[in-house]
């Protein structure tokens, strides 16, 4: 093992203050990466931290709960800074400002940070990440701040935890270097599944090369190769009494040999394309798993691998990078669970452990990367194979069975809010299933189809119930123009009706059978249409679906003969028309893996191919094209202060070298005036000073400099309203 390294290597220096610091202060990650350190801190390196902090109490003057040690390992740090960043590849050039050149990329040179500054730093990324944070729409309450989520510490631990990383692979012989640093911030720009996303982190950076490269590009570098040690098991250190005393003294290196160049953001997304996920320290191949959409992260859990697993990933789209899920306090191994996205947690619950179905459960908050156990107290019962939905404030299981025909009708509702359980109604419920969908409506859940065993034979189902939470009561599903009763189905909710598509259904000969039919369902009229099923893709199970917010999804599975497939079709319930999905660069064959839709993709990752349980997955982008110019905000019906500064913000298909003209106009769009010109289209967003002109009739139109005839404005009128 690598942390048996430091101990078993007599070369090993035992009293580098580093060295110590690294083992005090790497044991959170231990049960992250599998990377460990020995535990042992000696008096004498505390004397002689408690020593070093008065001499050095004046290089920040930042209070930090982590004290000590976390100033400590910003000045060892500063001092690795200086003597990694010799002279490479990297070209010199003039150091811009803080915003993008509008003649092309900006550059800066490497420069140390202090541990304030990387906070700051990482509180403005957390911020943007925060933000695209899903907040479901039926919660009354207002979305939170970032700082009702995540404490000061939590921020000063994630900088901590990748300045440690850091100063273990410098230990190791193998100090981050700006070349590799820059290298990392090309990849990201060049992979990235949402470039939208990453333009806000690099704006929320100041568009400054040098911030990017330190404060984004270097956790996740550091991440990757520790994680790369980790698996290599076995290091080479070179000793060395120089390096360890800059471990204790500040630098004195200025850091002017390099340039760092902000590289082009390039959007990958063209309909009806795919492009592969990294397995760059992805979690694990697997099955039974679970995974959410967080707004700005997939988050994977559980599942089987091929043992039953408590570990997990987040997948971040913006970076096309992994982070591993924390295993302290994570529920116990398990497989076919649930997840729900509460808006700032995922919960996770039930499933199977060792041949034993569960009624354990989760909450992992991915901003602090902690886990709270759900309550068990009034629980429902262990089960598997259940649905779960979440409300807007409460989690709500139903059904499932506990194997050895034992279904359920029975289900529970959890408030994570007081951590308490409540018993769904069971008058006029559905019958006992297990196999079936959930979907919730904003008002309603509406559960449907599935199995049961609870005769001892396998009955097929096509009946549902709707359930409404604010009065505990069910109300049945129409039975006329049904689809099939199947199991192993998909279904999605589109916002006025439930789609269900695929599945097994039972022969009039007893034997099972895979299907490409489905149905409509409005709960309005309380009425099914069935889907065509011309153009509709080859009948399958262990398929997974998504909406799109104007098509569904399907895609993988297993079809007839129990074959393997790594094709699907998008369904338009407007035109009931289907068109298949491309095949080229799709995923591998698999099934029994998970999908999310982010906004404008489809990921899917994990599963079982062909018996092998795969850590890969792929992306797929569904989305019409953008006009070249869209005026996001003020796009009618925002209130701002005269004299404040508020966000224009913009999207399109537009060029990295395109620039930007803004227009202001105080009466509806009758007269213009210039705001701002030669902004680089790329960036997304422009801060304007908000004129001091109190109106009602406020607009907003932003023109393609280039071409002036392409432009767009606000679509209604906006409000400035003057101060008393």
């Amino acid at each position: 093992m690598i942390g048996n390294f430091f101990t078993a290597n007599p070369r090993r220096n035992a009293n580098s203050p580093k060295l110590a610091l690294i083992r005090k202060i790497g044991e959170v990650r231990r049960n992250r990466t599998g990377f460990s350190f020995p535990k042992t801190l000696s008096v004498d390196f505390q004397r002689r931290m408690e020593k070093e902090m008065k001499a050095k109490s004046k290089i920040s003057g930042y209070a930090i709960r982590s004290g000590a040690s976390a100033v400590f390992l910003s000045v060892a740090f500063i001092a690795l800074s200086s003597a990694s960043n010799s002279p490479n590849r990297l070209q010199r050039s003039e150091v811009a400002s803080g915003t993008y050149a509008a003649t092309g990329n900006t550059s800066s040179q490497p420069r140390a940070f202090s541990f304030a500054e990387r906070v700051t730093f990482q509180r403005a990324m957390e911020d943007v990440y925060w933000r695209h944070r899903i907040w479901p729409k039926e919660n009354p309450a207002r979305k939170p701040p970032l700082d009702a989520v995540m404490s000061q510490a939590q921020l000063e631990n994630k900088v901590a935890s990748y300045l440690r990383d850091s100063l273990a692979l410098e230990d190791y012989g193998r100090p981050i270097t700006a070349e590799q640093l820059q290298t990392e911030m090309d990849r990201m720009a060049r992979d990235t599944k949402q470039p939208e996303v990453l333009r806000e982190l690099f704006n929320a950076l100041g568009n400054d090369p040098a911030v990017i490269a330190e404060c984004l590009a270097r956790p996740t570098l550091a991440e990757r190769l520790i994680a790369d040690l980790s698996g290599q098991g076995q290091a080479k250190y070179v000793k060395s009494p120089q390096r360890d005393a800059q471990g204790t003294t500040l630098a004195a290196t200025a850091l002017n040999q390099s340039v760092y160049t902000l590289p082009e953001i390039v959007d990958t997304c063209t309909d009806d394309t795919w492009t592969a996920t990294t397995t760059t320290n992805a979690p694990a191949g697997r099955v039974e798993h679970t995974a959410v959409w967080t707004g700005s992260e997939m988050i994977v859990w559980g599942g089987y691998s091929p043992i039953l697993s408590n570990s997990g990933g987040r997948y971040n789209p913006s970076t096309d990078s992994w982070t591993p899920t924390s295993m302290t306090n994570s529920p116990a191994p398990r497989g076919e669970h649930t997840a729900v996205w509460t808006g700032s947690e995922m919960i996770v619950w039930g499933g199977h452990g060792a041949n034993l179905p569960l009624l354990t459960g989760g909450r992992y908050n991915p901003s602090a990367d902690t886990w709270t156990a759900t309550s068990t107290t009034n629980a429902a019962s262990a089960r598997v194979e259940h649905t779960a939905i979440w409300t807007g404030s409460e989690m709500i299981v139903w059904g499932g069975d506990a194997f050895a025909f034992n279904d359920f009708n029975t289900g529970g509702r959890y408030n994570p809010s007081n951590d308490s359980w409540t018993a769904t109604s069971t008058t006029s419920a559905p019958s006992r299933r297990a196999g079936h969908t959930a979907v919730w409506t904003g008002s309603e859940m509406i559960v449907w189809g599935g199995s049961s065993t609870a005769t001892n034979s396998e009955d097929f189902l096509n009946t549902g119930g709707r359930y409404n939470p604010s009065t505990n009561s069910w109300s049945a599903t129409a039975i006329t123009n049904t689809p099939l009763a199947r199991d192993f189905h998909t279904a999605v909710w589109t916002g006025s009706e439930m789609i269900v598509w695929g599945g097994f259904f039972l022969t009039q000969h007893g034997s099972r059978q895979m299907t490409n039919t489905g149905g409509k369902y409005n709960p309005g009229t309380d009425s099914w249409i069935a889907t065509i099923r011309f153009n509709a893709p080859k009948p399958r199970v262990s398929h997974m679906a998504v909406w799109t917010g104007s098509e569904m999804i399907v895609w993988g599975g297993r079809g007839q003969d129990y074959a393997l497939t790594n094709t699907g079709g998008r369904y338009q319930p407007s035109a009931d028309s289907w068109r298949a999905t491309s095949l080229t660069n799709a995923p591998t064959t698999r099934y029994e893996h998970t999908a999310v839709w982010t906004g404008s993709e489809m990921i899917v990752w994990g599963g079982n191919t062909s018996g092998n349980f795969v850590n890969t997955g792929g992306r797929y982008c569904a989305r019409p094209s953008l006009p070249p110019i869209t005026i996001i905000q003020p796009n009618g019906g925002e209130v701002w202060a005269a004299g404040s500064v508020q966000q224009i913000k913009w999207d399109g298909n537009l060029k990295h070298s395109d620039h930007l003209i803004i227009q202001y106009s105080r009466d509806g769009g009758a007269h213009w005036f210039r705001i701002a010109q030669d902004i680089p289209a790329f960036t997304v967003s422009y801060w304007w000073q908000v004129d001091n002109f109190a109106t009602t009739q406020g607009r907003v139109k932003i023109l393609l400099q280039e071409n002036l005839s392409i432009t767009d404005q606000s679509d209604a009128n906006f409000t400035v309203q003057g101060t008393p």
